[in-house]
């Protein structure tokens, strides 16, 4: 049976244990498709299409709200947020910000366009 070299073992059980946690880190980093997705049942009530909120959109919104539990993914769903809300033609603000109240959510920041997401 041949001999380790201790020093390698180390150095690759090491190498491991970075890799392993720079891939944890990529893995729980929200991105705006996840914030897109989660919020695109809503889109007809905010622009006026559907009289009131689906169930749906309150599930997206709740699970939004799960995935962006520490302040660097709120800054990263505020700043999707802002950019979602720009693109989309006959937005109405008004209904957007109420959007998580009439789900159950409370959010630290306001729902608004002025919002400064850092």
């Amino acid at each position: 049976m041949a001999r380790l070299n201790s020093k390698a073992v180390v150095s690759a059980v090491v190498l491991a244990a970075v890799v392993l946690m720079m891939a944890g880190r990529e893995a729980t980093a929200l991105s705006c498709g996840q914030v897109d997705s989660k919020l695109a049942p809503c889109v007809s009530y905010v622009t006026g299409k559907a009289p009131s909120i689906s169930k749906e959109c309150c599930s997206g919104v709740q699970g939004l709200n799960g995935l962006a539990r520490s302040s660097p993914d709120r800054k990263i769903a505020c700043r999707c947020l802002k950019s979602l809300a720009t693109s989309i033609k006959s937005i109405n603000m008004d209904k957007v910000s109420g959007v998580p109240g009439k789900c159950g959510v409370s959010v630290p920041f306001p729902i608004s366009m002025s919002t400064n997401c850092n």
